[in-house]
């Protein structure tokens, strides 16, 4: 039986999860690990975030019981606490968000006291933030900080040629907020300007307002090079745990037009450091300054931002502080 460094159980629940472990294990194999990455086969759609997190716990489970009946790995990571909740052995935890923070009330009823004891147990919690980790239910000493890699795509334009006035993406409409989006949008707009949303399709629309475009579920090289005509990437969102979708529109030269929002949302005070009129609960007023009056030099201070966030940045993170902490 051949021996792999890190079995990575991948939640997987999320076109962005998937892509956000496969990024993180490839990390991993450029400090030199093998890794194998498992993921939880996909669960139907169910109302009640409790019963979800269940469906999804008992789906990781089985993949990390099945990889370690074949495998014999020095490290086990699960990536995001649901896929740690009824684990079949202690690993270390990925999340870049805790159920003590984003499952509040009775939709973490029974998540919250066994998260705690999950991240009590592990040897090693890997948040994607400082605040993930800062919001965490337990206090631990043995952390190390790895942000999601963020780098500008080939296919940005300059400024000026830029055809799309805004562009927003909207898998968790709820949760993204869509429904304040649209009408800013709706308040702002002018002329021919136009809004295009990503991440959803028509049938979860009841009305497409005019100035609108859905574009659907693109596959990533088609959604950034949407990101690289737009002039601002515009969201609402009721809480962000990460906002990657927000760190991939600055790499690709978007003003960020947000509403404040509770959560790790890693862009957020990028964006108040960028233009702070930008960041604001009046949104269409916010439209308008990006529009209208977008700041001199606002990609190159963003480019300079992002630098932590560069994958050489966190390549470094993971070789040289990470490994040796989970393989030790």
């Amino acid at each position: 039986m051949t021996q792999t460094d890190v079995l990575l159980v991948s939640l997987g629940s999320t076109s962005g999860l998937r892509a956000s472990d496969q990024a993180f294990a490839e990390l991993l194999r450029g400090g030199g690990a093998t890794v194998d990455v498992v993921q939880a086969a996909g669960q139907r759609e169910i109302r009640t975030l409790a019963l979800t997190d269940l469906l999804w716990a008992r789906a990781s489970a089985a993949a990390a019981r099945n990889a370690l009946a074949a495998k014999r790995p020095r490290a086990i990571v699960y990536s995001t606490t649901t896929a740690a909740l009824l684990w079949p052995q202690p690993g270390a935890i990925r999340f870049d968000a805790s159920a003590a923070e984003n499952r509040r009330g009775r939709h973490g009823i029974w998540q919250r006291p066994l998260e705690r004891r999950r991240m009590a147990e592990s040897p090693l919690l890997i948040p994607t933030s400082k605040a993930a980790l800062s919001a965490s239910p337990v206090t631990a000493s043995d952390a190390v900080v790895v942000p999601i890699p963020v780098e500008p795509s080939r296919s940005a334009r300059p400024q000026a040629e830029r055809d799309i006035a805004a562009i927003t993406y909207a898998s968790d409409p709820e949760k993204k907020g869509l429904d304040r989006v649209l009408a800013a949008w709706g308040a702002a707009r002018r002329g021919d300007e136009k809004l295009v949303v990503a991440g959803i399709d028509s049938t979860r629309v009841a009305q497409v307002p005019a100035g609108v475009e859905l574009v659907g579920k693109l596959d990533p090289e088609e959604y950034r090079a949407m990101l690289g005509r737009s002039q601002i990437f515009l969201c609402a969102p009721r809480r962000e745990d990460y906002g990657i979708a927000q760190l991939e529109a600055l790499a690709d030269g978007c003003q960020l037009v947000t509403a404040p929002a509770p959560g790790g949302y890693e862009a957020l005070a990028l964006a108040r450091e960028l233009d702070a009129r930008l960041v604001s609960d009046d949104l269409p007023a916010a439209i308008r300054a990006a529009l209208d009056e977008p700041l001199a030099g606002y990609q190159q201070r963003a480019a300079t931002l992002l630098e932590p966030f560069n994958p050489a940045a966190i390549q470094q993170i993971v070789s040289t502080e990470l490994l040796g902490r989970l393989l030790r």
